[in-house]
């Protein structure tokens, strides 16, 4: 009870506070917008920038770690993919988009807090190892099984269609912050006192108002329909997912404490925005993305209690 009480409640008691006022007309959506910019756009590529600079990259970069993680993750987009297409009879895109779902989890603004708040700052060196290639992986990955399933599995020019990806996924700030941080790392650079105490003050601010930020975007996507797809994908982000990291990565290939429970806290949780933005950037599988982002990110604070209490 705890492990509910003190570590989870307070994550989620922030965006439901956000939520709450964005249902009760004090939080407009141009207010949400702003802040979820400025935490998405600003804040967070600061705390990027700030983790992985200081990262001692030869103990973060465990590959048991990251094949744990990421196994679990195309499992899920998998699971999610051909459900859709094999049971619920989806178009090949909506499949895509509703895979994606069941394929990206938010790592940063739900699994960096939770495992801060259950395991201390020193427990999150795996946490920033899986974020810094979380996005671009992931995002080229959809993209590239989009445009496959928009053609029907004939691209024509995949070199020019790889460039665009690229080039996508590189102006997204997040992973500016993200290479910025690794240039600093292996270069040895000191960032001057005053820049670091600058940097700081902005990092400290972007877990809390991302979190507020997300409860205003959450009440936007009201449950609509398909329950069962719904279902499938909160079994596969909430379930499936951290299963297979947590199997891979204690049996298989005997991760530490530490990394084990990197692995598996942020393989645990629920699907982020990002993947009602894939779906909406498409105009495909929207109401099951929206509505599996908002459900899914309720029932993880009982799934996440029960994998904080599995783990050592």
């Amino acid at each position: 009870m705890s492990a509910l009480l003190d570590v989870i409640l307070p994550v989620f008691l922030l965006i439901g506070f956000g939520y709450a006022a964005a249902r009760a007309g004090m939080f407009s959506e141009s207010n949400v917008d702003g802040v979820m910019r400025y935490a998405q756009s600003f804040a967070l590529p600061v705390l990027l920038f700030k983790s992985i600079s200081a990262l001692d990259l030869t103990q973060a970069y465990n590959p048991g770690l990251m094949l744990s993680f990421y196994a679990g993750a195309f499992a899920g987009f998998g699971f999610a993919f051909f459900g859709a297409l094999l049971i619920f009879k989806r178009p090949l895109t909506d499949c895509v988009a509703i895979g994606f779902a069941g394929l990206f989890s938010n790592t940063l603004l739900l699994g960096l807090p939770i495992t801060e708040r259950a395991y201390g700052s020193a427990a999150l060196a795996g946490n920033y190892a899986i974020i810094s290639i979380h996005a671009p992986i992931l995002y080229s990955f959809g993209i590239l099984m989009m445009e496959w399933a928009r053609s029907r599995g004939k691209v024509s020019n995949v070199p020019a269609l790889l460039v665009q990806v690229s080039k996508g996924v590189i102006k997204q700030p997040l992973v500016i912050g993200i290479l910025c941080g690794f240039v600093v790392n292996l270069s040895g650079l000191a960032v001057p006192n005053f820049a670091a105490s600058a940097v700081e003050m902005m990092a400290r601010s972007g877990i809390p108002a991302a979190l507020f930020g997300l409860g205003g975007v959450l009440w936007r996507y009201r449950p609509e329909g398909d329950r069962a797809t719904i279902a499938m994908v909160c079994a596969s982000s909430l379930l499936i997912h951290p299963a297979i990291a947590y199997g891979l990565g204690h049996y298989g290939f005997g991760l530490d404490t530490a990394s084990l429970r990197s692995a598996t806290v942020t393989a645990a949780m629920a699907p982020g925005v990002n993947a009602y933005m894939f779906a909406h950037m498409y105009g495909v599988g929207k109401r099951v993305a929206a509505s599996s982002v908002l459900i899914a990110t309720a029932l993880s604070i009982f799934t996440t209690w029960g994998w904080l209490h599995l783990l050592p």
